[in-house]
């Protein structure tokens, strides 16, 4: 069964960037060596793994992908951190904790 996964890695300018792939370790590897002039990561190297999940469907992953891009920074980094309390907050109290608040 093959796997695709969504994760978020940290950027040396502290920006998040998120992807799918279906080889996570090789996937940020390549982000490392700056594979891609052109892509978002490439100058603000090296990255770092912060979170990955998988899934079985490719379309539910980027689903998810899309999904996290949309969501502001305090609730990416709730989702790192593991702090689901936290994340409910910002889920819920979206207007309070938009782009531009956090």
């Amino acid at each position: 069964m093959k796997l695709y996964y969504v994760y978020i890695v940290e950027c040396l300018d502290s920006s998040y960037y998120i992807g799918v792939t279906s080889n996570v370790f090789e996937r940020v590897e390549e982000h490392n060596i700056g594979m891609d002039k052109d892509s978002y990561t490439y100058l603000r190297r090296p990255v770092k793994l912060k979170w990955y999940a998988a899934f079985t469907d490719v379309n539910l992953a980027i689903l998810k992908e899309k999904q996290l891009k949309g969501w502001t920074r305090k609730k990416k980094e709730a989702l790192i951190n593991k702090d689901w309390e936290r994340l409910k907050e910002y889920a819920k109290n979206y207007t309070q904790h938009q782009k531009g608040n956090g």
